[in-house]
């Protein structure tokens, strides 16, 4: 594409998520020159049970990482590195041998081990492990979904415990199959994807023994936990042999990094079919008392880690999927904003979109989806901008629960994901934080995020400083509306909340 002499090159990444797999070529100024994305199959073979082929994913991943360098015209020696980010917790067991999945990956939604963790919590409860890995038991971790593998498939425990086997999260799996497979490939895994097992300590950042004695899982599957930006291998083969493998981060963390969250305060919230929010917390671990997740936000080389506390949202762009597929009350998603921006207000109403009960800060499972508020004056229009309204009332909660935990406040979100083309919502988050949101140019954060750190591994980009210099504003929303308007409204939608909870009563 261009001349050599005078191009500093390119960085790739991959992005292995939960339902494709994509690589992008990135540039110096982080923009995209190359894209190439392919789905898998979702596979189903019980309620609850969600699986992934792990050898189709791969090669999957092969051909979109020769497709993105094609298409961006450029040779392998001006690509720098490649980075890698994942769909979080997605577990996988292969022989080290063959190379050969030993069963079907486990996917994070997957709920079969729900009793396991319920049996695991014992007579402690979900938060017998929380203190040193700080996440509650949880059939979304990876730790429980090793130990159901090893007890359900015919001969795996014996052959797991005489060294035959490997564990990885999505991140693992694509770096040894990468850097060479059963040829000499890398067996390793880094802090974010690690603290998301159930099986590292935050305090030691390494593989706990008690903790996995406790689970019954053999410490010698386990990878190697390495940092975030770090020359883990080469490619071994494909469009990039030998270019330096030299980052990892799950995917919410990927997104932090990536819009260059590196002061303490400074959060993301990524806008899809749910919400993820990260807010960085510094150099230490801040433990939650309001149903938030505390994880590795990232690790730099052998710079100190950095710790973020995490809230997950269950429906947030669903609801509108929903007033579209199920109610029929618009055609396209994007319809929401033109019929809600009709009114002035809700009219009255508000939306507790509880579907799958309430995720964070509640975490209840009795919960059920609840439209409050109604009269005869309540059109189409209020309950539409109820939808949106629920969106940016649930940020709030979760943005109050990371101050309480934390004692920071947050200085500015930035928005990522699908939903952040509508300016409607954008503006009502920023009224209901009462603070400033902003939008970056390069949308694709979470590749964004890998391919920062690979460059910074291999010293492409200098420092973060670089990266922050890099990082571009597509828009911005202040605050608008009045203290008390805020809070009356907000005491409302904590009304309508109260309603949804106790629905489902205990059957046994």
């Amino acid at each position: 594409m261009t001349d050599n002499a005078t191009h500093p090159g390119y960085i790739a990444a991959i992005d292995q998520g939960t339902t494709s797999s994509r690589c992008i070529v990135f540039d110096t100024d982080g923009r995209i020159v190359g894209v190439e994305q392919k789905e898998h199959e979702q596979i189903f073979p019980k309620p609850g049970w969600v699986e992934h082929d792990a050898a189709e994913i791969w090669t999957n991943v092969q051909e979109v990482v020769d497709g993105a360098v094609r298409k961006a015209g450029v040779g392998r020696d001006e690509v720098k590195a490649i980075g890698i980010t994942n769909q979080r917790e997605t577990t996988v067991l292969w022989d080290k041998t063959t190379g050969e999945p030993v069963h079907n990956a486990l996917v994070w939604q997957d709920t079969r081990t729900d009793a396991l963790c319920r049996e695991l919590g014992r007579n402690v409860g979900q938060d017998r492990f929380r203190r040193d890995t700080g996440l509650p038991l949880a059939s979304y971790f990876a730790g429980p979904k090793i130990r159901w593998l090893l007890d359900n498939v015919e001969g795996l425990r014996e052959r797991a415990e005489r060294g035959e086997i490997l564990f990885g999260t999505m991140d693992s799996w694509v770096i040894w199959n990468l850097t060479g497979g059963t040829n000499g490939g890398v067996h390793v895994t880094d802090v974010t994807n690690a603290s998301r097992t159930m099986l590292m300590n935050l305090h030691t950042m390494a593989w706990d023994e008690k903790i996995c004695a406790s689970m019954d899982v053999p410490m010698q599957v386990l990878p190697e936990i390495r940092s975030s930006a770090e020359v883990y291998g080469h490619c071994a083969g494909g469009a990039l042999e030998g270019v330096p493998v030299a980052s990892a981060l799950g995917d919410q963390q990927a997104a932090l990094f990536g819009q260059t969250c590196f002061e303490v305060g400074e959060g993301k919230s990524t806008y899809g079919t749910g919400t993820f929010l990260l807010m960085n917390t510094g150099h230490k671990p801040v433990n939650s008392y309001n149903g938030l997740l505390t994880t590795v936000g990232y690790r730099i080389g052998d710079e100190k880690p950095v710790f973020a506390l995490e809230g997950a949202i269950a429906v947030t762009g669903a609801l509108v999927q929903w007033m579209r597929d199920q109610m029929g009350l618009i055609s396209t998603a994007a319809e929401i904003e033109t019929l809600a921006s009709s009114v002035e207000d809700n009219g009255g109403a508000y939306f507790v979109p509880a579907f799958s009960g309430l995720f964070a800060p509640y975490w209840r499972s009795d919960a059920r989806g609840v439209i409050a508020g109604l009269t005869r004056y309540v059109t189409k229009a209020h309950l539409a901008r109820a939808v949106l309204e629920a969106t940016a009332w649930q940020t709030r909660e979760i943005v109050d629960a990371m101050a309480k935990d934390s004692g920071v406040e947050l200085t500015a979100l930035k928005v990522d994901g699908g939903m952040t083309s509508n300016n409607l919502l954008m503006q009502n988050i920023s009224d209901v934080l009462d603070a400033p949101v902003v939008r970056p140019m390069v949308a694709e954060t979470t590749c964004l995020g890998a391919a920062y750190a690979a460059g910074l591994a291999v010293g492409f980009w200098p420092d973060t400083d670089a990266l922050r210099a890099n990082w571009r504003r597509a828009a911005e929303w202040t605050p608008r509306m009045e203290a008390d308007v805020r809070d009356r409204e907000y005491k409302s939608w904590l009304k309508a909340v109260e309603r949804t909870m106790g629905w489902i009563e205990e059957e046994n």
